[in-house]
């Protein structure tokens, strides 16, 4: 028996857009638009493009226990958050894998906001419960169907969004968040993303999404600002070498590996699950690597491509697909920690045919400034 995929509160724009619609993660979700993946990827690398990412999980945890209680759950310092900023981090298990990433948003001492994956909200929601105590002075509240979310990524973001705020973009630094009017509409204004480019997440109620995309995309049109759907998304994070849930994270996964160090404070006065496998695993040296790499020959390494050095398999591409921007065949794969550094030379296997690329430094494309 089929299960009814779930729908954001856009689902009709999309359509009426003319979105090719796919089953992601349980939900309805345009994978593109009549324009085409390359065309949305280059507009948000050129001017803007808007998403709809309304199928994130928002998690409140609020209370005089809420920092030190998120703080035991993530592998990033919570403490370390003013009013208004935002940080990326992760929720690891008890052997240091990832459970998943998030964002953790601090409205104040006593509020804060978590931000998770779609497919993943239910599991963390319980992964969350399951570690709160009676001791824990603190509520939980998963308000995931409380809140739409559009990004709008690209250089032309804040000129676009500008005509429709009285706040301030510019006050707003990259990771930091604010509360004010979008359109009307009360709204969580974040200068976040997951492009690779400068941008904005706005988070409002759900019956005000349709007014706020069809204000955004009316505000954008002579910056010629595009819809865009989740295979742009994806490869505009992999261009920036963003990790992906599924991919490059998982529960079988360490941070450390994925190249999330600087998430993971193992330095940090508060335990965290996964802490102490965690700072064995740094100390003893890590075994694999994620590594960026570019084809050096004809041909696209797909996600779960086999990668060989020396003829010998070693290892499995997580990502790989055309970078529209950059023009090159690029992936990501975990490879023994001795072959991970750029230069090294690697075959992808392609349908039996070993194809040569090499590792490159990441993030493959960086915005300037």
């Amino acid at each position: 028996m089929s299960t009814e995929l779930k729908k954001t509160p856009l689902n009709g724009v999309h359509r009426e857009l003319g979105g090719k619609m796919v089953d992601f993660g349980g939900w309805d979700m345009p994978v593109q638009y009549k324009a085409g993946v390359i065309e949305e990827h280059m507009a948000t690398r050129t001017r803007a493009g808007l998403f709809d990412v309304s199928h994130m999980g928002e998690i409140w945890v609020e209370g005089p226990d809420a920092i030190a209680f998120v703080n035991r759950l993530t592998t990033n310092d919570v403490t370390k958050l003013a009013d208004g900023q935002a940080h990326y981090s992760c929720f690891t298990n008890a052997d240091g894998g990832v459970v998943d990433d998030l964002l953790v948003y601090r409205f104040g001492p006593e509020k804060l906001l978590l931000v998770v994956n779609a497919a993943t909200t239910e599991k963390d929601w319980a992964w969350i419960r399951s570690h709160h105590s009676e001791h824990d002075d603190l509520a939980l509240r998963n308000a995931s169907a409380d809140y739409c979310q559009i990004a709008i990524q690209g250089p032309k973001a804040r000129e676009i969004l500008q005509k429709l705020t009285e706040t301030d973009l510019d006050s707003i630094k990259y990771y930091w968040f604010t509360e004010g009017k979008v359109d009307g509409v009360e709204a969580i204004i974040s200068r976040t993303g997951y492009t690779g480019e400068d941008g904005f997440e706005v988070y409002a109620a759900p019956d005000k999404a349709v007014q706020l995309w069809n204000a955004m995309i009316h505000a954008g049109a002579d910056e010629g600002i595009l819809p865009c759907g989740l295979a742009a998304r994806n490869t505009l994070r992999l261009e920036a070498a963003m990790s992906l849930y599924g991919h490059e994270l998982g529960d079988d996964i360490a941070p450390l590996e994925a190249g999330l160090g600087w998430i993971t404070k193992l330095g940090k006065d508060s335990e965290f699950i996964g802490k102490e496998k965690l700072a064995a695993m740094k100390e003893a040296g890590l075994k694999r690597k994620l590594a960026g790499f570019e084809m050096t020959e004809p041909g696209i390494a797909r996600d779960g491509y086999d990668v060989y050095i020396n003829g010998e398999k070693a290892g499995t591409v997580t990502s790989g697909s055309p970078a529209p921007f950059l023009k090159k065949n690029i992936g990501l794969a975990f490879l023994p920690a001795a072959f991970a550094n750029p230069g090294q030379e690697i075959k992808i296997d392609i349908r039996g045919k070993h194809v040569a690329a090499k590792v490159v430094p990441t993030p493959f494309y960086k915005r300037e400034k």
